[in-house]
């Protein structure tokens, strides 16, 4: 499993504010540092983010939720979740419009890590 590395996240978030406009910048690096080890915890050595789409859901909410950038948190989130599924040889296929629809779902309606995994193992497949 390739996990995400501080310089990845950060490359990812300039390039999603060079794409879609925004202002680039971290606001929190404690935040993005949080975000980072998330996925890899253990607890008496067993995972507590087993499963490729838990690991995912845990990089998107966290990012979303901290706001470690000055702007495009939720755009960072999906795409840094995204990425992290492709390392792992998933292909992402989600209905036009649905992204950004979720990404304003978890901070709305406070979704779980476990609901988060539930739709990115719904619009992913192992390539």
């Amino acid at each position: 499993m390739i996990y995400l590395t501080e310089a990845d996240i950060l490359l990812m978030h300039s390039f999603v504010i060079d794409e879609t406009s925004g202002s680039h910048g971290l606001r929190d690096r404690q935040g993005l540092l949080s975000a980072i080890d998330l996925p890899k915890q253990k607890f008496s050595n067993k995972e507590l983010y087993p499963t490729i789409h838990h690991k995912a859901a845990v990089y998107a909410r966290n990012i979303i939720t901290a706001h470690p950038f000055i702007d495009g948190n939720k755009r960072t989130g999906i795409t840094v979740a995204f990425i992290f599924l492709e390392n792992s040889k998933y292909k992402i296929i989600v209905p036009e419009g649905e992204i950004e629809k979720f990404a304003l779902k978890i901070i709305s309606e406070r979704l779980s890590i476990g609901k988060i995994a539930d739709w990115f193992k719904k619009y992913s497949k192992k390539s």
